[in-house]
């Protein structure tokens, strides 16, 4: 047994001391003979590599007012769509059923915002049962959101590449069975994450972490990527083939990929090199900061997508709009009629949304 000994405050005098163990009936311990001494002198080192790194709240004045932005846009966007597609369009198709349930996951997500807003603000307040909550929510519709974004793609493949052959799948009823589905893998995908937060092992907390990292950048990202750059590329295939000018639609087609790479991408790239440093491959502290100081930027950029969401799938639809509208008209609220000066001129006909609506009714008549 190696027992230190520190005599000095400038100078570190370690001894060494064996002690040997007899038994017979009783333990007698007894002190053999001291080894060496080990002088270290302290002046000689730099103790700053010692020192504990420290981490400041960058911009959290800034952050607190773009989640209260994202959130409040968020909202109102969602809680729009939901408005027309319960009141307006009735969950006609597939289509509905998967912009339905997007809106959902997004509103869900926006509703995490306000406390995420507070924590980048002041230390967490609320509590542990509360914080697991929010979390475990956030987690779930993350999942979820980027998944029903994969599933719109497929439904947009079917809708204009195979029209004929898709009309039989892509009814009400099938789009209610994969969105239980997507809710169901969403749900599976976030679980090693919600689990991480009731573990309190701390080498298993630190495997959890590695594993959620590497598992959100391939399915949160490299799955989802390689879905929609399939479908999307067959769309836009398909686009410029047909006879029609379909110059607007192959737009925010493009848009559409673009938005999520930007939003998305940042994020996973800045959490990558998070598990990079948890697997002792960074280990300076000016790493460590700027690693800390990117994830809260590009966390930030990928909150955007949940606002732009409605957007990019339901506002620029002609069709959508025209259910707005008459349901402003025929609200009591007067406030609510300042929607239409926000809402996208005509000029935006050339939604793929609006497309899969008029061959939902296209399959219909046929």
């Amino acid at each position: 047994i190696f027992q230190p000994i520190i005599q000095s405050e400038s100078t570190l005098r370690v001894t060494y001391v064996v002690i040997g163990l007899k038994s017979s009936l009783e333990l007698n311990i007894q002190a053999l003979f001291v080894l060496y001494y080990t002088y270290i002198d302290y002046n000689e080192y730099d103790m700053s590599k010692f020192e504990p790194c420290s981490y400041k709240r960058h911009g959290a004045y800034f952050l607190l007012i773009l989640f209260t932005l994202f959130f409040l846009l968020g909202f109102v966007g969602n809680v729009l769509v939901l408005w027309v597609i319960v009141c307006g369009v009735r969950l006609k198709s597939m289509t509905d059923v998967c912009l339905l349930n997007l809106a959902v996951a997004d509103l869900l997500l926006v509703c995490t915002l306000p406390f995420l807003a507070h924590q980048a603000w002041d230390q967490w307040r609320c509590g542990d049962a509360m914080c697991k909550l929010v979390l475990g929510i956030y987690n779930i519709v993350f999942y979820c959101g980027i998944f029903f974004i994969c599933l719109m793609s497929i439904d947009r493949y079917l809708a204009i590449v195979h029209a004929i052959y898709a009309m039989r799948a892509r009814t009400r009823s099938y789009g209610m069975i994969a969105a239980g589905v997507t809710w169901m893998a969403g749900f599976l995908a976030s679980f090693p994450d919600n689990l991480f937060l009731q573990e309190e092992c701390m080498e298993f907390r630190h495997f959890w972490r590695v594993f959620s990292v590497f598992k959100m950048n391939v399915m949160g990202l490299f799955v989802p990527l390689l879905i929609m750059g399939f479908c999307y590329s067959q769309i836009l295939w398909r686009l410029m083939s047909s006879q029609t000018s379909k110059k607007q639609a192959i737009r925010l087609v493009l848009i559409v990929v673009i938005v999520f790479f930007c939003c998305w991408v940042p994020y996973n790239i800045a959490s990558f090199f998070k598990a990079l440093e948890l697997l002792g491959v960074y280990t300076e502290c000016a790493s460590s900061q700027a690693i800390v100081l990117a994830l809260q930027v590009t966390q930030a950029v990928s909150y955007s997508h949940s606002c732009l969401n409605p957007i990019l799938y339901v506002f620029v639809g002609g069709k959508f709009k025209k259910h707005l509208i008459r349901l402003i008209n025929q609200s009591p609220c007067k406030m609510c009629r300042f929607i239409k000066v926000l809402l996208p001129q005509d000029r935006a006909r050339g939604s793929v949304y609006s497309q899969t609506s008029s061959l939902d009714e296209r399959s219909t008549a046929v």
